[in-house]
């Protein structure tokens, strides 16, 4: 069966779709910091970092940049984060990113309970190449015409009149040698013009060649429901497309929605096929449009989302198994609570919101949990795939996607690497394995939104041996 292939919705940005900046929740020893990380549009460019302590006791906190995977190496002078003057607890600094590649941000915190360090995976990768603002050109063009044009008179002057008396006109003869000269400066200058516009054509192209290009995805279905995703490198600096690192034991983890509604989602973890495509039994789905976001990490440590939109008839599929998961139809009408997702058997998961609106480019703590049919908390909560629970933010018209788990948007495999050599656990799951009287029915995800509009929000979480996914829908102002 043939399918229809669609252009992607929206351009990566490293491991999210038009969601670049990182949110990161951890404990540097005995302290928990909130960490946001804004990397520059373009390399080299400056970081932005933002800290939260969520205790009182810290006096102190600097950070550095360090490569991520890279051999014992020297490091710079650390940088002294700002507290801020009106809440002692939040921090901020800059950083520069000298080099494209993978890198991580080391917070060095001193506080009553001694020093302690933590490390957050960035991805130093230029998206764009920033031009000259409009503004800007149109004061140093002409200016730079005035200068032009000027040295050319300067130099015809200084032939015509240079040896003049005072008072004494110019003969033909100066006159004639001053214009021909000023002819020749005209076009030593419209070469110099020439030259130098080449030479910055030329750095711009070389410049070009490492601004990121996104990992193509092709998708088709065989033998009525067998998907398969063939990954096609664009040819960006080094990259490769078969080095990919488990992340929770996946090389891939794969949400495919029901669009325009986004009443409908999976969440699939595709297997590497011999042919070096990954391939995916599907499970009974209507037909429809759907948009595919592949999550994949590379061994540098870079996370990538992978994305195309494909065209479906009706699946009769399999039973899903393992930790893959299905849910829906969801409610997406306006009148429903927007707080409240139905679960099956009389559970619900609630969005404990609070009041206020929510603002783009602002870290909040999204909260959630699961009642039961009673009311109560359900006492049989299970870690899925290592974690109370894994959420997904998506714009309703696709231009944002960011798959993120209780300790934010940071992909697991790139904070193993980060971790390695420094006091903070290599497993990111640690912090989950041993909860005395039992696992929360509630999970909390550290993330901000990139920009305005209207969007989705899945949540998963397990239970009783069931994956179960609540659905809401919200508006982010500016």
């Amino acid at each position: 069966m043939k399918t229809l292939l669609l252009l992607a919705l929206a351009a990566p940005l490293a491991a999210h779709i038009g969601s670049p900046d990182i949110f990161f929740e951890g404990d540097a020893g005995p302290y928990k910091l909130l960490v946001t990380i804004r990397p520059p549009q373009v390399i080299p460019g400056v970081a932005e970092i933002e800290i939260r302590s969520l205790a009182g006791d810290v006096s102190q906190i600097h950070i550095v940049p360090l490569r991520l995977t890279a051999a014992p190496q020297l490091a710079p002078v650390p940088d002294l984060a700002r507290p801020s003057k009106d809440d002692p607890q939040y921090y901020t600094g800059s950083l520069w990113l000298m080099a494209t590649g993978s890198w991580k941000v080391r917070v060095d915190v001193d506080g009553a309970r001694g020093k302690a360090s933590l490390a957050v995976p960035v991805p130093a990768i230029s998206t764009r190449m920033l031009g000259m603002q409009t503004a800007i050109g149109a004061v140093l063009i002409p200016l730079g015409l005035l200068l032009a044009f000027g040295l050319i008179a300067l130099v015809g002057a200084a032939i015509r009149e240079g040896q003049l008396a005072p008072g004494l006109a110019p003969d033909p003869a100066r006159v004639r040698r001053s214009q021909v000269v000023m002819a020749g400066s005209a076009v030593v200058i419209a070469v110099i013009l020439w030259a130098g516009n080449a030479w910055w054509s030329a750095e711009a192209a070389g410049y070009s060649r490492i601004v990121y290009k996104p990992i193509g995805l092709k998708a088709n279905v065989e033998n009525s429901n067998q998907l398969r995703l063939e990954l096609r490198e664009p040819g960006w600096l080094d990259r490769r497309d078969d080095d990919l690192l488990p992340d929770h034991n996946h090389l891939m983890h794969l949400y495919v929605i029901h669009t325009p509604e986004m009443d409908r989602v999976w969440h699939l973890h595709p297997e590497l096929a011999g042919d070096g495509t990954f391939r995916q039994s599907l499970p009974t789905m209507p037909a429809g449009r759907y948009a595919l976001y592949g999550d994949i990490v590379h061994g540098s440590g870079l996370g990538e989302t992978v994305t195309t939109q494909i065209d479906l008839p009706a699946i009769q599929g399999v039973e899903l198994k393992g930790d893959d998961a299905a849910s829906g139809p969801l409610p997406v009408q306006s009148n429903y609570n927007p707080v409240v997702s139905e679960l099956p058997e009389g559970y619900r998961m609630i969005w404990e919101r609070g009041e206020g609106a929510i603002h783009a480019r602002r870290p909040y703590q999204f909260r959630f949990r699961i009642t039961d049919e009673h009311g109560g908390a359900p006492a049989d909560i299970e870690l899925y795939m290592g974690m109370l629970g894994h959420a997904a933010f998506v714009a309703t018209d696709g231009s944002v996607f960011a798959h993120v788990h209780p300790s934010g948007s940071v992909p697991m495999a790139a904070l193993g690497l980060a971790a390695r050599g420094m006091a903070q656990s290599a497993n990111p799951h640690a912090q989950h394995m041993h909860v005395a009287g039992g696992l929360p029915a509630e999970v909390s995800f550290p993330y901000g939104f990139p920009k305005p509009g209207a969007y989705r929000i899945f949540v998963q979480m397990k239970q009783g041996g069931r994956i179960l996914t609540g659905a809401f829908t919200t508006t982010v102002e500016n």
